[in-house]
């Protein structure tokens, strides 16, 4: 990989101690998001190479899953050099989300668990599942007794979950509590609800009101772009570590700061356009040797946009690096661009699609009866990836 260009700090520094999740240990409290159709092999792995920490594969539905429809059983592989082997499971019905997590466990396919309820798609949510769930107390508490009880003490199990549905239905801390109460080993809590979406401004309070409720550790997310943030995330919330989201997209040297940040050494890597470049062929090579020649390379289009953010390189060809067919002729394109400094100027602005606040669709009676333990119909899920 490329050597990359370091600038040092422009304010003080601060350490993090390691973080505990049940079992395991990671030397860099930080936890790449799951992310349907980005958080691939071939993404974990270069991210990886640049720190530690816990990098998720892409959530995967528990009943997909127990019925091995094959499309999930190949996002599940993990390669040889991952670990710890970290899984986010999908699911709304105790016994099945049981199952899964059983089958991982005697087949040996992973050293961790994370639980989604923290999804808001329209999709999800009007079946009752992902940041809908956790207002169904009585059913959140018994799909968290089923995975623990299921994973028998050989693998943690965490939870993912937003604020609530939406500012008038908040439910972290009720779920928190019930996670502490049924043995679930860390919380995850993006500081948005469901209607948010991604859109607005992460609530950091409510991350730091949920580290006062509980005795697990907490991890925060939402709006961390850059290392700075995660460290004023932790000193202004009390977390015990940080997910990260859509702040690594198209820079996955990202994880190289954070992981200088929470030692004490809070160097920022800036790299040049001709290191990016090594980069984005790295990434297409791995994506290819994971998905193949053709699907490999249309895969990695969607990436071209969020590695040249704020390089002037013009939009004709942006548009044609985002169409290339083939390695090659991403190399070709890629090798005729002079090399430029990086942008510093879109240092901490968001990145990805952001969204305005949504209705939440849910279904028909949810809010009627917050302590039922009726699953609803319909909301398993049987294809993997959000």
């Amino acid at each position: 990989m490329a050597p990359l260009t370091v600038v040092p700090p422009a304010s003080g520094t601060t350490t993090a101690p390691p973080l505990r999740i049940g079992s395991m240990t990671l030397d860099s409290p930080v936890v790449l998001a799951p992310m349907a159709g980005i958080t691939n092999p071939a993404f974990r792995q270069i991210c990886r190479e640049y720190g530690g920490g816990l990098y998720v594969c892409e959530m995967i539905t528990s009943r997909a899953l127990v019925e091995r429809n094959e499309r999930t059983m190949r996002m599940i592989r993990f390669a040889p050099s991952e670990s710890p082997r970290s899984l986010q499971l999908y699911g709304v019905d105790p016994p099945v989300v049981a199952d899964a997590v059983r089958m991982l466990v005697a087949e040996d396919r992973a050293d961790h668990v994370d639980l989604n309820f923290g999804c808001p798609v329209p999709k999800v949510t009007r079946k009752g599942g992902g940041a809908a769930l956790p207002y169904r107390r009585g059913l959140l508490r018994d799909i968290l007794r089923a995975a623990v009880r299921a994973a028998d003490g050989r693998i943690p199990v965490t939870m993912k979950m937003r604020i609530g549905i939406d500012s008038s239905h908040t439910t972290f801390i009720d779920a928190g509590r019930i996670a502490a109460g049924e043995g679930i080993a860390a919380i995850a809590l993006h500081g948005r609800t469901a209607a948010q979406m991604y859109g607005g401004q992460a609530d950091w309070s409510a991350i730091e009101t949920l580290k006062s409720t509980v005795d697990i550790p907490v991890l925060g997310n939402g709006d961390i772009w850059e290392a700075s943030d995660a460290l004023r995330m932790v000193a202004e919330t009390g977390c015990d570590g940080v997910v990260i989201g859509r702040g690594c997209l198209g820079r996955p040297w990202l994880f190289a700061d954070l992981a200088a940040a929470f030692a004490g050494r809070p160097a920022r890597h800036l790299p040049g356009l001709a290191e990016v470049s090594a980069v984005m062929r790295r990434h297409a090579s791995l994506l290819i040797e994971v998905m193949g020649a053709d699907r490999g390379i249309r895969d990695f289009r969607k990436h071209v946009g969020w590695y040249l953010k704020g390089f002037g390189v013009g939009g004709p060809v942006r548009a044609a690096l985002s169409t290339v067919d083939s390695l090659i002729e991403l190399e070709d394109r890629l090798g005729s661009l002079p090399d430029q400094p990086y942008p510093t100027q879109i240092l901490g602005t968001p990145r990805g699609r952001g969204t305005g606040t949504r209705h939440v669709v849910l279904p028909e009676g949810w809010l009627s009866d917050p302590q039922s333990r009726a699953v609803p119909f319909g909301a398993e899920l049987d294809a993997s990836g959000g």
